[in-house]
């Protein structure tokens, strides 16, 4: 064969190759179209203006939107459970993943593997966690409310964010060492627990810092919080820990997608959420939340999910909450 031909060919089979190979280079530039965010909570709770503010500058540092989308249910369990069985590995729909995960499986039956069935993102905040009532309330005291139970055992009620949420689960630790006995009222999220209190609907309310514009406005009357020093923002507030109670409650989460996501999609979404993480806007929100960031890379919080689901399962066993066979 000639110089020319030879030439020619070669030229040939380089541009084939070329061309090959372009739509494999296309296929793999993620992202290449919007990511879903699913907030397990209703809108307007503390969990999705957090979200809805990292989501947004998360975006930027993506170049694709991210779209939260509010699926409530099942103490903040049903979304991400659903994606986990439903969604493709593929980064486009993802999730957030809260402690409750890692006690739902002890609670009830569930089609769902907390640890195996997803891939961990990112560690991005945890909550501060507080009980209020009505400003109007005769309860002025967390001691009030105790003692009211004491007197009319199962007839003192409070809502949380659902069974098996931290909310719940931190108040039957309460009631658990305060030997009284208080009505649990499950609700989807805080968004419409904060209406439900504010008419006159539910007595008193566990939750995370969704009650922080309530009770700076003076609608509401914070009573005690859950963490293991006072807040910095209601310092006036007792812990439920040097009240006598014994209990201390933080609650990590973070984001998670399916099991079998490609480690170079994580490393970008992880390195985006974290961007988004420590912009002004995320963490203007957390303080106004009473939060601070609690950073866990992928490994780690995969880590900190597998340590923290083997030691949960003594503390439901201790509520008396394990599911029956």
């Amino acid at each position: 064969m000639s110089m020319q031909p030879l030439r020619r060919a070669l030229l040939g089979a380089a541009l084939y190759a070329l061309a090959a190979a372009l739509p494999a280079a296309a296929q793999s530039a993620f992202p290449a179209k919007p990511i879903t965010l699913i907030v397990p909570f209703p809108a307007g709770g503390s969990t999705d203006r957090h979200l809805r503010i990292v989501a947004q500058d998360a975006s930027k540092y993506l170049g694709q939107p991210v779209i939260v989308e509010n699926r409530p249910g099942a103490g903040g369990t049903l979304g991400p459970a659903n994606m986990a069985k439903t969604a493709k590995p593929d980064g486009y729909t993802i999730s957030l993943y809260t402690l409750a995960m890692l006690r739902m499986p002890y609670m009830h039956k569930t089609n769902w593997d907390p640890i195996n069935d997803f891939t961990f993102i990112i560690g991005l905040s945890g909550y501060t966690f507080g009980f209020t009532v009505r400003a109007d309330s005769p309860y002025k005291t967390f001691n009030d409310y105790i003692e009211a139970a004491r007197r009319a055992p199962g007839s003192i009620d409070y809502g949380s964010t659902g069974a098996g949420s931290s909310p719940h689960l931190l108040m039957e630790e309460v009631a658990r060492n305060a030997g009284v006995q208080l009505n649990h009222v499950p609700f989807k999220g805080n968004a419409d627990m904060q209406q439900a209190l504010l008419g006159g609907h539910v007595m008193a309310q566990s939750d995370a810092t969704g009650w922080d514009q309530f009770v700076d406005a003076g609608k509401m009357r914070l009573l005690v919080t859950f963490g293991e020093q006072r807040t910095t923002r209601w310092p006036d507030v007792p812990t439920a820990q040097e009240l006598g109670y014994k209990v201390v409650s933080t609650s990590p989460y973070g984001l998670a997608g399916p099991k079998g996501m490609d480690p170079a999609v994580v490393r970008t979404l992880h390195d985006a959420f974290k961007r988004a993480l420590y912009d002004p806007a995320s963490l203007d929100v957390m303080q106004q939340l009473n939060q601070q960031p609690a950073y866990r890379d992928s490994q780690d919080y995969r880590e900190w999910a597998r340590a923290t689901y083997a030691r949960e399962k003594g503390l439901i066993e201790a509520l008396g909450l394990m599911a029956k066979d």
